[in-house]
């Protein structure tokens, strides 16, 4: 028996009327100045977007004629009936995050068949510090597979207008379109690595520059969902308030300006811009001996566990419980009854989803992870991701994002 297509007549529809709402919204929310991809030929394509916004894909969809069919993690699948009206409408194609996803792959292949447009944004995560985040090369084998005019598809600004750790839309000016068509006869010449620096560039953005002001009365908040690393002491916490942020364990104040720089109260702070920080943190991570930690806990949060039955809802596992971050593995109620070890060497991939949710894929099971609005589920990814380093005996400095 033959598959059901995945493209439908009604995602074009939809689609359609999607955009003719969602145009003057992102233009008024976003303050953004879409650029229509006028050279649009009637055939698919592989579009690759960076990711900076929450709203990328439907900036990625303005520009184009017709019904795209995104790539999108698994967590969109798991929420029950909205799941099912999500996949009604546009039918995205579901992947595990920061895994080898031979399913992915085989619906991407199925929808290009069937004359669909596919978008991906290859960095899997939203930037967290303004720099276009690491591309996995698989996005090279994929492109191979499908056969498709491959077309880069930059956003900028976005970083300034929504960072990832905030909550805030800033306002602001941003910009997007396609800045590349790479044909299927032109890659063909490029050896594997070409084809990777060329998308590479063709998707590089880095905010960490003056590129505009970016006004919100909170500018700092929550950007202890990205720091956790003081230049002054080490690993650490911190906490946010309108727009400063205070390291915990040493009293500084740093204020996050309008203009996106950081400047220390009262003293000189070393990074001018958050995406010097986040360099430094990951620098120091790569440095740590993790085997300090193997009886010590690195750091201390309280959160909530659910399981995630992939495609289809969440069960909730634990409420308020204390969670404690080693070396080596993640602790959860430590020392009391109910205390269950999470060994970093049973783990497949960590993955942070959204602004602060943790993914962990263990064993067979998928938990996930949330604590409140400060919780830092990057510093999970980035210790379990230095962990798998130095066990597999990389150099490489790839943590996780």
């Amino acid at each position: 028996m033959a598959k059901k297509k995945w493209t439908k007549p009604r995602h074009r529809i939809i689609q359609a009327i999607a955009k003719a709402v969602l145009a003057p919204y992102c233009k008024l929310r976003y303050g953004i100045t879409i650029r229509k991809f006028k050279e649009q030929e009637d055939r698919p394509y592989l579009v690759l977007y960076n990711h900076q916004t929450v709203f990328d894909q439907f900036f990625v969809g303005i520009s184009f004629r017709g019904p795209i069919y995104y790539v999108a993690t698994e967590d969109i699948f798991s929420l029950g009936w909205v799941s099912d009206l999500i996949r009604y409408i546009v039918a995205p194609i579901p992947i595990k995050k920061q895994t080898t996803d031979v399913g992915a792959v085989m619906n991407c292949i199925r929808v290009a068949k069937e004359g669909g447009t596919i978008a991906i944004a290859p960095e899997g995560n939203r930037t967290y510090s303004g720099k276009t985040e690491y591309i996995n090369p698989a996005i090279v084998s994929l492109a191979r597979k499908l056969k498709l005019p491959v077309v880069l598809y930059k956003i900028e600004n976005g970083y300034g207008i929504q960072p990832r750790w905030c909550d805030d839309i800033r306002k602001g000016k941003m910009a997007s379109g396609v800045s590349e068509v790479i044909s299927p006869e032109e890659y063909s010449t490029l050896s594997d690595e070409e084809f990777l620096r060329r998308i590479e560039e063709g998707l590089f953005v880095d905010e960490g520059c003056e590129s505009g002001i970016f006004t919100c009365e909170n500018s700092a908040e929550y950007l202890e969902r990205a720091a956790y690393v003081c230049p002054f002491c080490g690993l650490s916490e911190f906490e946010s308030d309108d727009d400063e942020i205070e390291c915990k364990t040493c009293k500084r104040k740093v204020v996050y300006g309008a203009d996106k720089k950081l400047v220390g109260k009262g003293f000189d702070f070393p990074f001018e811009y958050f995406g010097q920080w986040y360099d430094y943190q990951k620098d120091f991570v790569n440095k740590l001996d993790l085997s300090e930690y193997y009886e010590k806990p690195m750091f201390r949060d309280e959160a909530k566990i659910t399981e995630v039955i992939i495609r289809k809802k969440k069960l909730p596992l634990r409420d308020e419980t204390k969670i404690l971050l080693y070396g080596n593995r993640i602790a959860v109620d430590e020392g009391t009854e109910k205390e269950w070890i999470l060994p970093f060497e049973e783990f497949s991939a960590v993955s942070v989803l959204g602004r602060n949710k943790l993914n962990v894929y263990h064993l067979d099971k998928v938990y996930q992870i949330s604590g409140s609005k400060r919780f830092n589920a990057l510093k999970y990814v980035n210790i379990y991701y230095r962990w798998k380093n130095i066990k597999e005996g990389k150099d490489g400095k790839f943590l996780g994002l």
